[in-house]
Parts: C-alpha cells; structure tokens; sequence
C-alpha cells in the first residue's frame, strides 16, 4: 500500500488561510444535525450536534497535530447521546502521552495517534489521513491497538460545489467492528456512513441514499466472508453425541443423548450409545447442555449484530422498529444463507409527526395516516405494529382497532402527554420499556417524554408507593387484560447505575475479552449526573424498577426478554436480571425460549429441542439450570440447520473467545 503514502506535512502547508468543513448529518435521509469544522493550519475548531428521537450529542473540540498529523493536544468536551457530561483531553509533550477520559486517566512513555472516546467523526478522519502517511498504512495507536487502512472504491458525487470524486478508506484495529469513511483528493473528509445515517459534506446531501447503500455492501461483504470461513454445513446427518437437553416443559435436563440433526430439522433423539449411520458427522458434546435457541425480544437488529447474536444463542429477534426496507434486505441475505443472523420477526414501527420523530419506520400525520400504515403493514405480513412516544394518544383507539381487526398485535411506548392506563384502556396488547410503564405514576400534567425528560424523570421512582392504589391499579389492570410487558431491564441498569471508570454489572463477566477501545465504552456512564443526589437517585430508581417488576411478576403478568441494546451479550445480562424478579434459572431460561416462541405463534416449530422441530440450539459445558452464567460459555451453536463454533468467529471481532469448541468426532 506504499502508493497511498502523503505528506501530512505537506498538506498542512497548503493551508495558508482558515478552512471552513461544513457536514449534514442525515437518518433516513432526514436532516437531524450538523458537523462544522474551522482549520487553520495545524489546528481544527470542531463542533458537533445532531438530535434524533429526542436525544443526541453535543460536542466541542479543539485538536492540534503535528507535521506527520499525529495529534499532540486534543480537548473534547459536550454531552453524549444521552446526556452524559464529556470532558475529555490530550496531550504530546517531550514525547509523552497523557489523557483523561470517561475511564480516568491515562499516560504513556511514547506518543502515537489517540483514539477519541467522545469526539466527532472528524477524529478518524485525522486518523486515516496519518495512517495514509505511513510506509504500511498501520500504526500503533492509544491507548492500545494497531490500527490499518486500506483503500476500498472510488466514487464521483456531485453536488453544489460540483463533482467530487472520492475514495472510501476501511480502518481495523479500533474494535469489534471496522470503520469506513470517504475522503476526497485532498484527503479531507466528505462522509462517514452505514446503513442507517450518513454524515456528509453540505450540499451533497444527495449522495446519502448512494453512501448508506455503499456502507451496507461493505458490512455485507465482511460478513458474506466470515459466513464462508465459520459457517459448517455439513453433507449428511450430523449426531450431537452426549448431551442432555433443556426441557422447557419439565423445567429440567434429560438423560444424556444423542441428537441428530439433518438440514434444518431435528431427525431424531435417541439414547446414548446410538451407532451413526453411515455418512454421519459425529460432534462431541461431552455430556454438556443443549438449550434451546433464545428469543431477544427488543431488537433493533441490523447486520453488524445478526451474527453476534447467533453466537451468543439468540437464533431469533423480534425487531422493534427499523427502516423497512433494510430490514427485508437484512432478512432475504439471512433466508439465503448469504450471511448468518437470527430468524426475525418484524413489528411495523408507527410514529407521529413533531420535532421529535423518531427517524425509524414511518411516520403518520394524522389518524387516517396512521391506520393506513396499519393497514400497509398487515398487507405485508406484519404480525404486530408498535407505536411511538410522538404518536397523538387520541388515535390510539382506532390504530389498536384497526389493527386487532386485521389480526396483529399491538405493542409500543406510552404516547406523550398519556399514560400506561390509557393505552391499556385502548387495547394495547403489550406495553414497551418499563420506564414506559411507570412514568405515568410520578409525572405531571405537559410534562413532555419525548425528550430526554422520559430517562430523567425516573429519579422520581424512589418516591413510589408500590403498594398504593395508583401502582396496583395499574398492574391489576394489566393482569386481568392479559397485558405483557417487555421491560428492557438491562438497559435500565446500564443507563441508572453504569458510573464513568468502572465496569458495569452487566459487562463484568465478558470484559477482559474484549478489544480495549470497547473495554473503554464499557467503563462509560450512559445517563449523565450533575451531583451525588442524582446519582443516588437514579440508582434508587432501579431498585425500585426490580421491586415493580417482582410484583408484576407475582400478579402474572408477563414479561418477554429484550435489551433494546443489540442483544448478544446484554441479552445474557438481561437474562440474569430475570433472576432478580424471583425466576429460578430453569424458569427463566424457559421464558427466553418456549415461552416466547409460544407468544409469537412459533411453538410447532421452535422454542423446545423435539424430533421434526427446528434444529436451533446451542451447546454450554455445564448446567445453565444450576447457573445461568453457562449460557456465557457457548461451545457450539446451530441456527437453521448450520453448526458454528463461536471459538472460530470471535477472532473476527477482536474478542478473546469464552469457550472451546466440541471435538468433531467423525466427519
């Protein structure tokens, strides 16, 4: 890559006046923000904000570089997406690196490039265009890693300034996932896209659809590569040779046996000892566990966590809003086998129109507008719709109807300005997130939740009354109807008391595995705090949401496992917290497979590992009904049919993996 070698020094010089780097940041092709950058010389002024359903960051910067473009002082400061306050800085000085971040502080004996924790896209920018500097196009970098470029294709936009033609640049070696920008012949930046947004140059707005589009092809081709190098399809039947199996019916394990899988289906259980036939693959399972698939109940699943989730034993994800045709583009590659993910089940996400739609799925102007996209969605198959905070409550009567008339179900958050008991009143079949649930019980009249206010305001659950006639109205009214609920417990916890420079709870067991940028986003607070008292407070709120969530639990009510955090390993989290509410493991673990595959009409041929069934499993070591934490040691998982061992997959991510894979006895 020796032909890609620039002076930074030299571009640098060019710069002999102040350059203004003006940049749109586009969800779903809606204007939701802004980038500026003002350089002059060797030093950028950077200021970044965008908001998108009610939240995102804002962000200050001032960054110096040297003559090779390494940066040698770095300030950061702002909020985060959720409010978090960002006081982040670095320094170069007599060939010594120091830094302060989320995690605390850092230093080094020599300098290198450092990645940002909370800057703009404009860091990595910097970052390809010193790696561009080098002779082998990598470097290490801070606090720890290698990272490397290449070039990937060329493009020509055009735009108001005119045609601009561009080179898109892959960086590895920051975390799990790659990153992809595009920078013009200058080497200055015009985007940094995926499928979902794009952040481009002003006045070439009209490249988003082309750039998402570019970054989806990219994603797809990394994981079409790891399908071909970890997906095992093997000719013939396949014997799991000593394994007991997770009964979700008995709430036990069987004897140990052998379970024989061929295509898709499970072909037969029988006794230990069974002689293969001829043309068997035998695996050895060695008297572990085989669980049957998980259900993640609140996904917003795309391509760069379909294949987590699968090694992680979540073989199927109810979507809870997504752009629409992404998502059917997602699941004709998975159908396909072009690239590995979980069944899905989609929800058609319904917002109304404000200032603070979210830029998912689609929104309606008014009621007719919005049981036409009810209608819209139940012609495509639709099994449920889920509505949104900015929907007006006065229409939910006629949006549930319409769609219980059409036979979905109907899920979502509480409408702003309404309250859990009115939306169960107009039929809601389930009710999304419990801070959802709850702030109907300690909100006053206008206060608005479509802002970051629906996060804030849970300081006010340690006042709560759970035995009240206000809390108990509520969840008697959600048993007798028959309401679910999905809580989305883990991200509560990670947002009420994950405390800067320190591991969450949730994160504990799978940390030291992974690559260090993404250890450093563990240790970042999620939900900013201006003192101790809120601080105290919104730990007091989750105890209080784990108090609730008991008591609903005793009353009946059910409560459908999902993280609105992606999945994979939070979903393990999710499940632990299950625990909490009084679930034994064994309980818990048929909450996350039949239960739910019961729920969403999937029962026949999912949920429980029976002959002609689905072959969806996975193996673990030990026994998750003593402890649950086995699911955390997954040996082998196989979804529709094909075996992966998650040992193979995980060096792709940069992650150490958690357990060995089963011998292969015969093939």
């Amino acid at each position: 890559m020796k032909f890609l070698v620039v002076s930074v020094a030299a571009l640098l010089s060019t710069a002999a006046s102040a350059e203004t780097h003006q940049y749109r940041v586009l969800f779903g092709g809606d204007d939701v923000g802004g980038l500026e950058v003002e350089t002059a010389g060797n030093t950028s002024n950077i200021e970044f904000d965008y908001k998108q359903n009610g939240r995102g960051p804002t962000i200050t910067e001032k960054v110096e570089v040297d003559a090779e473009g390494i940066p040698t002082n770095w300030t950061i400061t702002g909020r985060t997406t959720f409010g978090n306050p960002v006081n982040e800085s670095y320094a170069c000085a007599d060939g010594k690196a120091s830094w302060q971040d989320s995690t605390g502080p850092g230093s080094a004996d020599a300098c290198s490039f450092y990645i940002d924790q909370n800057g703009s896209p404009w860091g990595i920018s910097l970052l390809a265009r010193a790696l561009l500097a080098t002779p082998d196009a990598e470097m290490a970098v801070l606090p720890g890693g290698t990272a490397r470029i290449r070039a990937r294709d060329t493009a020509t936009y055009d735009g108001a300034d005119g045609e601009v033609t561009v080179t898109t640049y892959e960086i590895t070696g920051l975390s799990t996932d790659p990153a992809h920008l595009t920078l013009d012949q200058d080497l200055n930046l015009f985007s940094v896209a995926d499928p979902r947004f794009a952040i481009v140059r002003k006045g070439y707005e009209a490249a988003d659809e082309a750039l998402r589009a570019e970054a989806e092809r990219y994603s797809t081709q990394r994981f079409v590569e790891i399908q071909a190098k970890a997906a095992r399809n093997f000719d013939g039947p396949v014997r799991i040779r000593n394994v007991r199996i997770f009964d979700p019916k008995t709430l036990a394990l069987t004897e140990a046996r052998d379970v024989v899988i061929y295509g898709e289906r499970i072909a037969s259980i029988e006794d230990l000892g069974s002689l293969p036939t001829e043309g068997e693959t035998v695996i050895d399972g060695a008297g572990g566990t085989l669980v049957p698939g998980m259900y993640e109940m609140h996904g917003h699943i795309g391509q760069d966590n379909a294949l987590m989730n699968i090694v992680a034993g979540v073989t199927s994800v109810r979507d809870m809003g997504n752009e629409n045709e992404v998502l059917d583009g997602l699941i004709e590659r998975i159908d396909d086998g072009i690239i590995a993910g979980p069944r899905i089940s989609r929800s058609g996400f319904i917002e109304g129109k404000s200032e603070f739609s979210a830029a998912t799925g689609e929104i309606a102007a008014n009621e007719q507008a919005a049981i036409d996209l009810v209608r819209w969605y139940a012609a495509r198959g639709y099994p449920q719709v889920k509505l949104y905070n900015s929907m007006n409550p006065e229409w939910a009567d006629a949006v549930v109807g319409e769609a219980h008339d059409l036979g979905m179900r109907v899920a979502g958050h509480v409408p702003a300005f309404s309250t859990a008991d009115a939306m169960i009143d107009a039929g809601f079949d389930e009710i999304t997130h419990v801070n959802q649930l709850m702030l109907g019980w300690v909100l006053n009249e206008g206060e608005d939740t479509r802002t970051l206010f629906r996060f804030t305001a849970m300081q006010r659950f340690p006042s709560l009354d759970l035995d009240g006639d206000l809390v108990q109205s509520t969840l008697d009214k959600m048993a007798e109807k028959g309401v679910a609920h999905d809580p989305t417990i883990a991200i509560h916890e990670l947002g009420l008391t994950a405390i800067d420079g320190q591991v969450p709870a949730g994160s504990i067991d799978v940390f030291d595995n992974m690559p260090v940028n993404t250890q450093r986003y563990m240790k970042q607070a999620l939900f900013g705090t201006e003192n101790q008292a809120e601080r105290d407070a919104y730990i007091a709120a989750f105890d209080t949401i784990i108090e609730t969530l008991t008591l609903m639990n005793d009353k009946g009510i059910l409560l459908v496992p999902g993280t609105d955090l992606g999945g994979s390993f939070a979903y393990h989290r999710e499940l632990e917290l299950f625990e909490k509410l009084g679930m034994s493991p064994a309980q818990v673990l048929r909450r996350a497979t039949y239960d739910m595959a019961e729920y969403l009409n999937q029962d026949q041929e999912l949920g429980s590992i029976e002959k002609g069934k689905y072959a969806d499993f996975f193996l673990v070591p030990g026994d998750p009904t003593a402890n649950l934490k086995e699911i955390k040691r997954i040996q082998m998982v196989v979804s529709n049919g094909t075996v992966y061992f998650p040992s193979d997959i995980y060096p792709f991510f940069g992650i150490e993996p958690f357990a060995e894979a089963p011998e292969i006895l015969a093939e």
